[in-house]
């Protein structure tokens, strides 16, 4: 424990007398540099975090964990297959699924869409939607020719439930009058919203038997998702389940479909840490230039100190504490500025936009409709430790400058 005395006069050398008025004003700033170093970097890593894991949750909600597809050839013994497939420990469950493009039509109104069918049943239990349908009523999907559509994609058509829209297949029928597009008519049953712009703007869901006849698949489909307990592990699996594919039937999981997206956004990740490392590394370089100041400052006090029987080691606790408190101090305001404003961070970015009159976080551009925030506490407890190391760093030279003052010499110039 520092004892009294040294904590006593540590605390009045930050204090501002009119003489030293500008060094205290310098480690002030250097408080507030740190504040704001630390603050930010949490913000930031607590949104690339939420970002990360926003993403994740909705790719893997509407996408299977696996895929499997033949690279020639519908599968006809999808069942057969799904069946094998379920007998792999930790896989969940399997979804035979149709998948391709069309254009949805409307008044004149057209689009681009990407089509899933997929069993009714499976569909009702796909959390991700049915926890987010915004508009109608999921049950009467599969009752006919029904379709489920994202938000987006509702309100760039104008369309809710009940209005009937055309889906026109890329792909042709012969006719007496030669190729035909194929168009069919579909009853909107439900609007999504799931958070997600990708999603929300291009998918459609149809019953599994309609998306079949829509395509003239026959009693076919194309892909096979497939859900499994622990998706960190999927490369294991997915070793495993390629033993008992043959032909030209492959698996594709979901950490190779996204790789380079989630690359991307871990090297975006580590740079803006290194980046914003430096904020840190700067105040406390202020520190540093404080505290020599104020050592130059109190060479007379240190002096004095000295034949008063205050030990070197006594000058360096008093100095390095000074310091050490500026550090200390400004990495906890900018610790419950951090965590309050990740704790707000919607609410914030709501009123910085209604006083600005400008969309700060499109959802066009980010992927996601609200701007995320997941605050991992060991990074922020790492955060924390990396500041207030880096402020007794920097509290040391300045401690030990002080500490190596000779009491004749400055008495001498006296």
């Amino acid at each position: 424990m520092v004892p009294y005395f040294e904590r006593f006069i540590a605390f009045r050398y930050l204090g501002s007398k009119r003489k030293e008025g500008l060094i205290s004003v310098i480690a002030w700033f250097s408080l507030i540099g740190i504040a704001l170093g630390v603050a930010t970097l949490i913000i930031v890593m607590s949104v690339m975090n939420g970002f990360r894991a926003e993403l994740l949750t909705r790719i893997l909600g509407l996408n299977g964990h696996i895929t499997v597809y033949d690279r020639r050839a519908p599968i006809k013994d999808f069942n057969q297959l799904a069946l094998r497939i379920g007998e792999i420990p930790s896989v969940l469950y399997v979804t035979p699924q149709i998948q391709g493009q069309a254009m949805i039509m409307i008044d004149g109104k057209a689009t681009g869409v990407l089509i899933r069918g997929l069993d009714p049943l499976i569909m009702q239990n796909k959390s991700l939607i049915s926890k987010n349908i915004v508009v109608g009523k999921l049950k009467e999907f599969g009752s006919g020719a029904d379709v489920v559509i994202g938000k987006r994609l509702a309100d760039r058509i104008g369309v809710t439930p009940g209005d009937r829209v055309l889906l026109i297949s890329p792909t042709s029928s012969t006719t007496a009058f030669g190729n035909m597009p194929r168009i069919k008519a579909f009853k909107v049953a439900a609007v999504f919203n799931v958070g997600m712009y990708e999603y929300d703007s291009t998918f459609a869901y149809l019953p599994l038997r309609q998306a079949q006849l829509f395509f003239k698949s026959g009693d076919t489909v194309n892909a096979l998702e497939v859900e499994i307990k622990n998706p960190a592990k999927v490369g294991e699996l997915r070793e495993k389940l390629e033993k008992i594919l043959s032909g030209n039937r492959y698996a594709l999981d979901w950490k190779q479909r996204n790789s380079s997206f989630f690359n991307a956004l871990k090297v975006e990740r580590n740079v803006m840490f290194l980046i914003l490392t430096l904020i840190i590394i700067v105040a406390a370089f202020n520190i540093i230039s404080s505290m020599i100041m104020l050592v130059y400052d109190k060479t007379s006090s240190i002096a004095i100190l000295r034949t008063m029987g205050a030990s070197r080691a006594a000058i360096t606790r008093i100095f390095f504490l000074s310091g050490s408190i500026v550090g200390f101090v400004g990495t906890a305001v900018g610790l419950v500025l951090g965590v309050v404003f990740c704790l707000n961070i919607e609410s914030i970015r709501g009123l910085m936009e209604s006083l600005t009159g400008t969309e700060l976080f499109s959802a066009e551009i980010y992927f996601l409709s609200k701007l995320p925030a997941e605050i991992d506490w060991i990074e922020v407890a790492c955060v924390v430790a990396m500041a207030i190391f880096l402020t007794f760093i920097a509290s040391i030279y300045p401690a030990w400058r002080a500490s190596r003052t000779e009491p004749a010499e400055v008495l001498r110039g006296e």
